[in-house]
């Protein structure tokens, strides 16, 4: 007998992805052919919640999920137009919902933290997973995100279970926003920095620990490290010098830029 028998998986991961995509494709943003309809993804969602968890926490945690999406659909819809208006190299709305990893990563966090706090077992943690498969951007579905948030790039994005992000804040790609360490007995604390309202974190930041603020209206310049607190309206950058090297024409290229 396998020595893993007793690890059986309570669905099949295609079942999880199909319903994650139709979810989104065909409820919230609806495909010219719909593959599936409301009650369909409904209920194939109801029947695998059901494998993870009693049959009456399953319905209420599907009646609940299901009465959140008309929220979500209007807060991507508006969602739509942040993408469009920051990105000059868009180049329709339709665009931005088929092709942009950020507003995919985003909705499906909505998804996601919707479980989380359902106290749901499994199914959030997988949601995420998949957007991060999808997209290079890993967020943690405990994370809890405000309006209008603006995901540009995003590949190599992480933000952590405790994290609080306010409103209208952007991040590019490569940002962690993480804990100082990870250790088993930190788990009910917050370990995540908060990100306030309005700021701007470029690419490469680095934000650490449970107690770091970044105040609002702040700017985050590219690959800084922080681990301590910064105040409303702050620019924060790193200062290097590059140095720059003529070579003669028949110089071997050495030099990696």
């Amino acid at each position: 007998m396998s020595p893993f028998s007793k690890y059986s998986l309570p669905f099949n991961k295609k079942e999880v992805e199909k319903i994650i995509e139709s979810i989104i494709y065909d409820l919230i943003f609806s495909q010219p052919k719909k593959r599936f309809t409301y009650d369909e993804v409904k209920n194939c969602f109801n029947e695998i919640l059901t494998r993870i968890v009693p049959i009456e926490k399953a319905n209420t945690i599907t009646s609940n999920f299901f009465d959140a999406l008309e929220d979500i659909k209007i807060e991507l819809e508006k969602l739509i137009f942040i993408f469009f208006n920051n990105d000059p190299a868009s180049k329709s709305e339709i665009e931005i919902i088929v092709s942009y990893p950020g507003f995919f990563a985003i909705a499906v966090h909505r998804l996601a933290n919707v479980l989380y706090r359902l106290d749901t077992p499994i199914l959030p943690r997988f949601f995420s997973e998949y957007a991060h498969k999808q997209t290079g951007i890993d967020i943690h579905p405990g994370a809890t995100i405000g309006k209008n948030f603006y995901i540009d790039h995003g590949t190599g994005i992480v933000i952590g279970e405790t994290t609080t992000i306010g409103d209208n804040v952007k991040i590019y790609q490569g940002v962690t926003l993480g804990a100082f360490y990870v250790s088993k007995d930190l788990a009910d604390q917050k370990r995540h920095p908060t990100i306030e309202d309005h700021v701007t974190i470029y690419a490469g930041a680095t934000i650490l620990g449970g107690t770091t603020v970044i105040g609002e209206n702040s700017v985050i310049g590219g690959n800084v490290w922080i681990t301590e607190s910064i105040a409303p309206n702050s620019i924060v950058y790193q200062e290097f010098q590059p140095t720059i090297k003529q070579k003669n024409n028949n110089q071997i290229d050495d030099y990696v830029i």
